[in-house]
């Protein structure tokens, strides 16, 4: 009987993109297990590969210094059709990969194990997988191991879903953020595709404190939160960096049209009463920074915009700040 879960492609690329992985840094957790896979199975090559529309990308590759592959010439490609492994001894004897180039060239592949990454809901999103550049059986007990390492990433992809998200406001965590931050990066860098950043933060927030009490300070910063979220767009994401500092990434922006949402979200923070016992009223200052080719890291991005911020605070506070080329412009 045919699987319709497998047949679904839709539903299988809305389930990877639920994980927010692709275009992401590499993470220890996941090169440990492809490092355990080469040393336990003696294999040169192991990978995380996750099944893009028109790509394979690698969350984790070890053996070889590669980001992506085109899909047509996947092996894992194959591999997320079926719910068993993919397990081929010699590629030079498969009709479907004796002539494929990652057989007859670089990286000369000629056998190849590969058990599904399943997700929780029974969509294949990719594979992990041993790669050998000689022909060779897998026994039993080694696809065993894979199935076992195969099962370790994806908690690992459920792991870190769930610490994407600050417990307070629902907003992106720090961490979670950056990654969005460095996938705009690999789109500018690939495609040009234009993003900026605000950075904020609440005016005067120790005092709200010290004179309310945490649990004030607390709404002030969900409240704010919540705001921010009702007014940006579906595209656009929002991340606590820590404190009361938060920052929106906005995709497709050119600076102009970021320095204007910016002052809408300013403006409408200035007016919020965020509801308690009293109400409060709160600014906030922000900074921005649209992406350019100057910073090739989150991290660098962060730190242009923060100059920004700061200028805006220097300025006065309860407004915007525009990073231009190495300076800070504050409105």
């Amino acid at each position: 009987m045919l699987d319709p879960k497998l047949m679904d492609e839709p539903a299988r690329l809305a389930a990877l993109n639920r994980y927010e992985v692709l275009d992401t840094p590499r993470e220890p957790s996941f090169d440990r297990i492809t490092d355990l896979v080469r040393s336990i199975l003696g294999v040169p090559i192991s990978a995380v590969s996750l099944v893009d529309t028109d790509r394979q990308w690698f969350k984790s590759l070890a053996g070889l210094d590669e980001t992506q592959t085109s899909r047509d010439v996947a092996f894992c490609a194959h591999t997320i059709r079926q719910r068993a492994p993919l397990i081929i001894a010699d590629a030079q004897e498969d009709e479907r990969f004796r002539d494929n180039p990652l057989v007859t060239g670089d990286p000369n592949i000629r056998s190849y194990a590969g058990i599904p990454l399943e997700t929780p809901d029974g969509y294949n999103i990719g594979s992990l997988c041993a790669i050998d550049t000689v022909p060779r059986e897998f026994d039993p007990a080694q696809i065993a191991i894979l199935r076992n390492l195969a099962a370790l990433v994806v908690e690992q992809l459920e792991l870190r879903r769930i610490a994407e998200r600050d417990h307070l406001t629902g907003a992106l965590s720090r961490r979670a953020f950056l990654g969005e931050m460095n996938r705009a990066i690999a789109l500018f860098e690939r495609h040009q595709r234009p993003a900026s950043l605000l950075l904020f933060d609440i005016d005067h927030f120790k005092h709200i404190n010290d004179t309310y009490g945490h649990p004030a300070g607390d709404q002030v910063i969900r409240g704010i939160a919540q705001l921010c979220t009702g007014l940006q767009r579906p595209s656009d994401s929002l991340g606590r960096l820590g404190g009361e500092e938060f920052g929106i990434l906005l995709p497709e922006t050119p600076i102009e049209d970021a320095a204007r949402a910016a002052q809408r979200f300013c403006d409408a923070i200035a007016a919020a009463e965020i509801a308690g016992t009293p109400p409060l009223r709160a600014t906030a200052s922000f900074g921005v920074a649209e992406l350019r080719g100057d910073w090739p890291t989150g991290e660098s991005w962060l730190a242009v915009a923060d100059m920004a911020l700061y200028e805006a605070k220097r300025s006065g506070r309860n407004r915007v700040a525009v990073a231009r080329h190495g300076s800070s412009h504050a409105t």
